[in-house]
């Protein structure tokens, strides 16, 4: 699967400006970006959904409508509602019958956790079940790569463990997953490789804890105790400072040396050092569209 150049604009606005990406089989990629970044473009153009105005994108060193019309890729999209007054099997069975080798359906069902749920209707079921049931539809065809567009997006903590559950068990069989999703910890939990858009490029891609390092490293934070906060953005390896109460948070590229600078000032009452969380890199990599005015942050 690969993006060389792909552009797609409506009007000014550029959706996907340029984007050089390639995924290999077996991986697991977690796509991420604020609302309009422009991961929803790029799974329609991977999915042939939309044509880029340049560039290309290959699936399967061809086009992407040919690769989904072969059942190569199975995708799970944010709308879409499933077939009223049908069993789960005969949904499924019926997907399945669209392609060319389709997977058994009692392996898909199997794979999605829902063998349990073959006889039941689709509309009698809950948000949990439906989205699994979405799930062994996009597997029915034997797909080598499946794309879900914030597949466990209003899911319950229960629903979307038992979700990632079913993922991985397709995962482990040596297929490719390529997801967005705005919980951040799923991406940090189920993903190899993490790739974060804004405004339509890509502005990170690595593994978790690549992109973490790569938006300004560790967090060191500290009790004021008096101290003032004048001179802290000085300080070697600070990016930006936050206060919060009487406790200040440095944003350091260089930890032990913004450590040495505080520890010579005296202000180490309560030191902590944390790795940046996965939450943080991605508000350092990212822009809002209308950056909120800054309250209690000084950023450098």
């Amino acid at each position: 699967m690969a993006f060389t150049g792909a552009v797609k604009a409506f009007g000014p606005l550029r959706a996907v400006d340029g984007i050089d990406l390639e995924i290999h089989r077996g991986e697991t990629v977690a796509l991420l970006g604020r609302n309009g970044a422009g991961k929803s473009t790029t799974i329609s153009l991977l999915l042939g959904l939309d044509d880029p105005a340049t560039g290309r994108v290959e699936l399967f060193g061809g086009p992407p409508e040919d690769a989904v019309r072969a059942g190569h890729v199975g995708a799970m999209l944010q709308e879409g509602r499933l077939v009223p007054r049908v069993t789960v099997r005969e949904l499924v069975s019926f997907v399945a019958g669209r392609y060319p080798a389709p997977l058994p359906v009692g392996e898909a069902l199997a794979l999605a956790g829902i063998e349990d749920l073959a006889g039941r209707r689709v509309d009698k079921l809950s948000g949990g079940q439906t989205q699994r049931v979405r799930f062994a539809s996009a597997l029915a065809g034997n797909p080598s790569l499946i794309v879900l567009d914030e597949p466990t997006a209003a899911l319950d903590v229960e629903a979307r463990q038992e979700f990632w559950a079913s993922m991985r068990s397709y995962a482990r069989r040596g297929n490719t997953v390529l997801f967005s999703t705005h919980y951040l910890e799923e991406a940090d939990r189920h993903a190899d490789r993490i790739v974060v858009m804004d405004h339509g490029r890509i502005v990170a891609d690595g593994s978790g804890e690549q992109v973490k390092r790569s938006a300004g490293g560790n967090t060191v934070s500290f009790d004021l105790a008096g101290h003032g906060t004048r001179g802290l953005t000085l300080l070697p390896g600070v990016a930006s400072v936050e206060v919060r109460g009487d406790r200040a948070r440095l944003r350091t590229t260089d930890s032990d040396a913004t450590v040495v600078a505080l520890a010579e000032l005296g202000a180490i009452r309560g030191l902590q050092v944390t790795a940046a969380s996965l939450d943080e890199a991605f508000l350092a990599l990212t822009t809002p569209a209308s950056p909120p005015a800054p309250l209690t942050t000084e950023t450098v």
